[in-house]
């Protein structure tokens, strides 16, 4: 009996030291504050244009993308040349590709885009017939691909680009081959309502957006994507949303973005800025240096389009912010205008930049 008492005593002292210890620790230790990421500080979707490449093969592309975004945009994968390299011949490997991996990780898809002047395939360029047959052409592709879609992707930018930048009006002559007026010369002025009603005949469910660059210069462009826009609704013609695309500097006018996201909000539809990136060498300096100086500039400037966007756009019409791809590794800019820069919120080694905590405060404050 006292054998089994000294062993009870012997435990019960064993518990004390235990619970003061695991007492202690639970004050020393507390349990540490969820990490913030872009899309869990934000009021909306956090979004990247995305290519199926870095999916593909680069598993740091892939984690990043993961821990920090919640809806994609493809990239080139359902653009019209892509899509339908041959009449009637359609390629969606990449785009099923992409969407199936944003299903997978619970992502919003934005699908990017159906009727462009550029990114044409060359039977489309060189296509002979009349006014039905191009109509013909025009409705198949687009209810085709919104046919193959249907209830995979969020939404669409149906048309992209179809306003002049000195004027406004709708791109009519071609300054290169492929460029300006194709669509507008085959089908008429009033091809972008019907593009909208083909789009929505094919996926109801779907929100249809107009997309351009632009806006935050105002003027004529500006007033005509509102006009645009107006009119459709005015009409019934089935549009959700405006793209504002947001290829942007350090130098923007920062007034001009506010004017442009208050306008484009007064139209009632979603507001989705929807290709951002910052430019830090809009004059094309050779010698340029990424100082700290610039950084934090470009840090500043996502901040301000964060903290203007969730201050002018009202909540209902907040459709997000996505950038144009997340990596300056991966950004179109340099190889486009050749010349070097850093654009985006990480860096070429997928690392966070000052401009990523300018986004992320721009969010959450």
């Amino acid at each position: 009996m006292s054998v089994f008492l000294k062993v009870n005593h012997c435990y019960v002292l064993i518990v004390c030291a235990l619970s003061f210890l695991w007492g202690c620790a639970e004050k020393t230790n507390p349990t540490p504050a969820p990490v913030l990421t872009l899309h869990s500080s934000a009021p909306f979707p956090i979004g990247s244009a995305i290519g199926s490449p870095g999916l593909k093969g680069n598993y740091l592309y892939r984690a990043v993308l993961i821990s920090e975004f919640n809806s994609v945009t493809t990239d080139y994968e359902l653009k019209f040349n892509w899509v339908e390299p041959q009449e009637g011949l359609y390629n969606y490997a990449d785009g099923d590709f992409i969407v199936a991996f944003a299903m997978q990780n619970n992502m919003r898809v934005h699908a990017h885009n159906l009727i462009w002047h550029q990114a044409l395939p060359n039977w489309v360029l060189t296509f002979q017939g009349d006014s039905a047959a191009w109509e013909n052409l025009f409705k198949t592709h687009i209810q085709t691909e919104v046919t193959h879609y249907k209830g995979q992707v969020a939404s669409w930018d149906v048309v992209n680009e179809a306003l002049r930048d000195d004027n406004g009006t709708l791109r009519n002559q071609d300054v290169n081959t492929g460029d300006g007026s194709l669509w507008r010369r085959n089908l008429g002025p009033d091809y972008i309502a019907r593009a909208f009603q083909y789009a929505h005949e094919a996926d109801p469910n779907a929100l249809l957006f107009y997309n351009d660059y632009g806006q935050e210069w105002g003027g004529p462009k500006l007033d005509s994507i509102v006009a645009l826009a107006t009119n459709l609704k005015k009409r019934g013609i089935p549009i959700d949303g405006l793209g504002m695309q947001m290829h942007i500097s350090i130098n923007t006018d920062t007034a001009g973005i506010t004017y442009a996201l208050k306008k484009l909000a007064a139209t009632g539809l979603k507001i989705h800025i929807s290709e951002l990136d910052i430019a830090v060498n809009p004059n094309n300096d050779a010698n340029i240096v990424f100082t700290s100086a610039l950084q934090i500039s470009q840090a500043n400037m996502y901040q301000f389009i964060a903290t203007t966007y969730r201050a002018t756009v009202p909540p209902a019409q907040q459709y997000g912010i996505t950038t144009w791809e997340f990596s300056d590794i991966n950004s179109w800019i340099p190889s486009y205008f050749n010349r070097k820069d850093w654009p985006l919120p990480f860096d070429s080694l997928y690392k966070k930049k000052a401009a990523y905590y300018g986004l992320l405060n721009g969010l959450k404050n």
